[in-house]
């Protein structure tokens, strides 16, 4: 199984997981209670079948890595389009609904990324990249919106190994430097995107590094 898959069925088990009272809870995305993320993970679904079948012609513009958008200040969730998220959320009214709408949303997400030839090129955001690239770069979303759900529910597990070590891998490229190798995966991703502060020994082990966090992505 790819990493796209592995990552993307280990975050929708962890919310088909959720108790009801856990989608009342905030999330690691400023702004946003986790019914607000698992909203937006159906619209991240629902983006991934809309781009596997807009196939083009052109050259690629990007890959997995240059896909993203890098900016320095972190979302405080007052985006209109943040905003619209968090009022669709509340509109489902009961957690079932959104568990319901994920799974089903997402299962196709799911399939259509398996059936999908890696060597195409597709459109989406104004950008040409390979579908494989464009799979790749998802990984990135789905491992940092699974660190994102389980932010404040120490019962739900992480995101695989795997999909870390990949996460943190573009970070850095996108970062062109390396975190400490003795962080694990999942403190070089928080402080890396911004999702809590690093520490002051972390800091003094960041060297200059420390003084162009956070890169956030979108």
């Amino acid at each position: 199984m790819d990493l796209f898959s592995r990552s993307w069925e280990a975050l929708r088990a962890a919310v088909a997981g959720l108790p009801d009272e856990a989608f009342g809870q905030p999330s690691g995305c400023a702004g946003w209670l986790v019914r607000d993320l698992v909203c937006h993970l159906v619209v991240d679904a629902q983006d991934v079948l809309i781009t596997l079948v807009t196939p083009v012609e052109a050259a690629a513009t990007r890959n997995a890595v240059t896909y993203w958008e890098v900016s320095g200040t972190p979302p405080t969730g007052d985006d209109p389009l943040d905003a619209l998220t968090v009022r669709l959320a509340a509109a489902y009214g009961e957690p079932w609904l959104l568990r319901f709408h994920l799974d089903d949303v997402g299962s196709a997400a799911g399939r259509a990324a398996v059936l999908a030839d890696r060597e195409t090129r597709v459109a989406t955001r104004d950008v040409v990249l390979t579908t494989g690239d464009f799979l790749d770069a998802y990984v990135l979303e789905w491992t940092l919106h699974h660190l994102d759900l389980a932010a404040n529910l120490p019962e739900v597990a992480g995101p695989p190994p795997e999909g870390l070590a990949r996460t943190r891998a573009m970070l850095e490229e996108i970062a062109g430097a390396a975190f400490p190798a003795s962080w694990p995966d999942e403190a070089a991703l928080l402080v890396g995107t911004g999702r809590r502060a690093a520490t002051e020994t972390e800091r003094a082990g960041l060297g200059e590094l420390a003084a162009r966090l956070p890169f956030v992505l979108g």
